[in-house]
């Protein structure tokens, strides 16, 4: 398997672990105090929060007043073209066409969806997010890049069971930094449920953050999986799953899977 950007430091590195947190505030004593506000906070929304979905979208109503761009993990508004960009070149190198019907879960603030609205076909991208202050932010990249008339659907929902979503509709599926914010259960949800609304041929693609140790988190928002769990945690739910080494390749942090129904 080809390591992911970053080398394989990257992928051993357990950052709950004590050791590894005082030797980065050594390194970055700036982000000591940064940590330490998202700390309190994050304590704060989980006491309030009956699950981690609802969780989460606090997380994104305090990150989303803040910036946008930010709330969707891009520090500048340059890094947020970029990201965008590059998720956008890597489904059309990989066959996306106009004609194809594509759902984005997490769509944000469109930081690709913007791109995927204008290549495709009237009426053929939909978007769905757990954060309502987020979808607010899409609509006014949706303006700004005047797509209107491109008809896309974007939609606020409160989990990840898809339940309002035609069955059997979708040729491509697209996540990116959702399974990264997401414990096992929630993903296990979203697998559970994709295979319906999926079309017979469809491809979904999702990124994780990827570690070759144990797994972990940070803060309940920051989740790392080795790649068997994710592609084991794809066969239970009856999709053939494969790692995706061309991305690898990329400027990105995460690495990715894709999975497909089983013949």
């Amino acid at each position: 398997m080809t390591q992911a950007s970053g080398g394989p430091e990257r992928t051993r590195t357990n950052r709950a672990r004590l050791a590894h947190k005082i030797r980065y505030a050594a390194r970055r004593p700036d982000r000591i105090w940064p940590y330490l506000r998202r700390l309190g906070r994050d304590w704060k929304l989980r006491l309030t929060s009956r699950d981690h979905v609802a969780y989460y979208r606090a997380v994104m109503k305090a990150d989303a007043a803040r910036s946008p761009a930010a709330a969707v993990g891009s520090a500048s508004y340059e890094r947020w073209l970029a990201l965008g960009q590059m998720q956008f070149d890597y489904l059309v190198r990989h066959g996306l066409t106009p004609s194809d019907r594509m759902l984005e879960i997490g769509c944000g603030n469109l930081r690709a969806g913007w791109r995927f609205i204008d290549h495709l076909d009237t009426g053929h991208y939909h978007g769905i997010d757990i954060s309502p202050d987020i979808l607010l932010a899409a609509g006014d990249t949706l303006a700004q890049r005047g797509l209107q008339d491109k008809l896309p659907h974007l939609s606020l929902v409160r989990d990840l069971r898809m339940a309002t979503l035609p069955s059997g509709h979708f040729t491509v599926v697209h996540a990116h930094s959702v399974f990264s914010h997401s414990p096992i259960e929630v993903i296990d949800e979203c697998l559970a449920h994709v295979g319906r609304v999926m079309a017979p041929d469809a491809f979904f693609d999702f990124t994780f953050n990827r570690t070759e140790g144990r797994e972990h988190h940070v803060l309940r928002e920051d989740f790392y999986y080795r790649t068997e769990t994710l592609i084991e945690l794809a066969a239970s739910h009856g999709f053939a799953a494969r790692f995706m080494d061309d991305w690898e390749q990329l400027p990105h942090k995460q690495s990715k899977i894709r999975i497909t129904a089983l013949p």
